[in-house]
């Protein structure tokens, strides 16, 4: 009896520590919809697609394949390689999926690309030279396959940003720095014939990671600004229409804010229509830490300097100009293997999306559509990796108009809201960065205690009743005439590395025609907690939120 009571005792103090160390943690986030603090370009989400030939490789690993912009490349005296197959079904349907996905073409040899165009000079791809710029000859664009490339990009509806070679007729003097006249007859001559041809170009970048210390290359800033003046120059004087002309985009390279400054004060009002930079803040793709770095929140936060100062230096340098990311990878040198092409980077990939945005970032590009470790699609077999189906969601429910969110919660929940994607409402994108906390997130408009405007939203510390919110997001539409839909994305088995993202629970898989499958959501009452469980992500959409900034 005595031993019995003991247990009974043990049991009895042991049970509450156990129910309370399940339980999901309480947090709750405020959104403020009175008025936008940022706003985005609608066509937010951008993907690269970039001239690296098979050769490029780093720590033993050549994951390029055939992904090159270039239609060939040259394997000896009498064998060439067909590159990235513009006719794959997958790739052209990924594109359309988007309805109009801007798609930048650039890249490190972007400044040694030359255009078959007003020459008779043979037409090379790139080959390996010793003492060329990133190990690589110059290359050569064939107008044969820049109309393949424009082909699908008019089939797809893709909103077409082209990066120019800026080193033309520049030369080295010394270690990295790159002196003497920009020659710009060969960019006029390709712009122009690209005019005659009826291709869209929505916009052309200028160079690509010359700025500051230069990755490769680097060209003074002042001298940069008068070239921006030429091209737009040419741009006037080949686009008859004004209304017809293309933005200009500089300088496509790693921030540095004096000389950002010292090029907008160079070209002046008008020239320059965006300031572009590059985000790589996880390291490179041989940092054996880059899974504990996504997770980590003082790590994410790093980059948010980097965006605050953009905006600051145009607003007080160039308020006619608008900031863009026209290339983040996250990991330089092609990617993190099991890393870039896994769920976990889906953690990174949204984070810093909703981050620019706070920023007036108007374009996000991503490294890359396909090719390297962080292609949205598989380089071999065009199967889209998970940041694919992320991009995705982002473009579909995500509006312009960003708005302000108060959070109370631990640092390893972040919180971003925008007005809803050309409906009513808004958008939150919730992200758990605990790999063993889940999270009960309240809901809660600035301007009403709850989303109802008629109950209190209520905690309930009931374990068995947390654990039935838990999981009541897997599938149970609640009676509630009143509703939010919610869209959770994990990795498949709990394995943060896992190639299969999970929506509410079922695997996201092309379907036998390659086309994309439904990604629907499930439906919770307006009021109750969204659960998030760790290291998950989750859409919200709230289409009756009280938001005047979205109306």
């Amino acid at each position: 009896m005595a031993v019995r009571l003991l247990l009974l005792v043990f049991i009895c103090l042991c049970a509450p520590h156990w129910a309370w160390a399940q339980q999901p943690g309480e947090a709750t986030v405020i959104v403020k919809g009175s008025s936008k603090i940022a706003e985005t370009d609608k066509n937010y989400v951008c993907a690269t697609i970039d001239w690296w030939p098979p050769e490029k490789c780093n720590y033993n690993q050549c994951p390029w394949g055939q992904s090159s912009i270039l239609n060939l490349v040259l394997l000896s005296s009498f064998s060439w390689l067909l590159i990235l197959d513009l006719d794959h079904p997958f790739l052209a349907q990924a594109i359309e999926a988007f309805d109009n996905l801007r798609i930048r073409l650039g890249g490190s040899l972007q400044d040694r690309v030359v255009y078959d165009v007003g020459s008779n000079s043979p037409c090379t791809p790139f080959t390996n030279m010793s003492n060329g710029l990133f190990g690589f000859s110059v290359g050569c664009l064939n107008m044969d396959r820049w109309d393949k490339l424009n082909d699908l990009f008019q089939k797809t509806g893709a909103i077409v940003t082209f990066g120019l070679n800026a080193l033309y007729g520049r030369y080295n003097v010394r270690r990295s720095f790159w002196a003497g006249k920009w020659n710009s007859t060969n960019a006029y001559d390709f712009v122009k014939y690209t005019i005659s041809k009826g291709y869209p170009v929505d916009s052309w970048e200028y160079g690509n990671e010359l700025s500051g210390h230069g990755i490769g290359a680097r060209v003074d800033a002042t001298l940069y600004g008068k070239d921006a003046i030429e091209l737009k120059s040419i741009f006037r004087q080949l686009y008859k229409a004004p209304l017809s002309q293309p933005s200009l985009l500089a300088p496509g390279g790693f921030f540095d804010q004096q000389w950002y400054s010292q090029l907008l004060q160079t070209s002046g009002h008008g020239v320059v229509s965006a300031l572009t930079h590059h985000i790589y803040n996880l390291g490179g793709g041989n940092d054996v830490h880059l899974i504990r770095k996504i997770l980590d929140p003082k790590y994410l936060d790093r980059s948010e300097d980097t965006y605050r100062d953009m905006q600051l230096t145009l607003q007080r340098h160039g308020t006619w100009a608008s900031a863009w990311v026209s290339e983040s990878g996250g990991v330089f040198n092609n990617g993190g293997e099991l890393v870039s092409n896994t769920f976990i980077n889906s953690i990174w990939y949204l984070d810093q999306l909703g981050m620019a945005s706070k920023y007036n970032t108007k374009v996000f590009c991503r490294q890359t559509l396909i090719g390297g470790h962080y292609g949205l699609l598989d380089t071999q077999t065009f199967l889209p990796n998970p940041d694919y189906y992320s991009a995705l969601l982002w473009h579909r429910l995500m509006g312009s108009g960003v708005l302000s969110v108060d959070i109370n919660a631990p640092r390893k929940l972040r919180a971003y809201a925008h007005c809803r994607k050309q409906q009513q409402g808004i958008t939150l994108l919730l992200i758990n960065l605990s790999n063993t906390t889940g999270y009960n997130v309240t809901l809660q408009n600035d301007i009403n205690v709850s989303l109802d405007k008629t109950t209190n939203l209520r905690r309930h510390t009931s374990f068995s009743h947390s654990l039935r919110r838990a999981v009541s997001w897997l599938g149970r539409k609640p009676s509630s005439g009143v509703t939010r839909r919610e869209y959770h994305l994990t990795a498949k088995d709990g394995d943060l590395q896992s190639k299969t993202m999970l929506l509410n629970g079922a695997p996201l898989e092309l379907a036998d025609d390659g086309s994309t499958p439904p990604m629907n959501p499930v439906h919770a009452a307006v009021n109750s907690p969204v659960y998030l469980a760790p290291t998950s992500i989750a859409f919200v959409v709230l289409p009756m939120f009280e938001a005047k900034a979205c109306s």
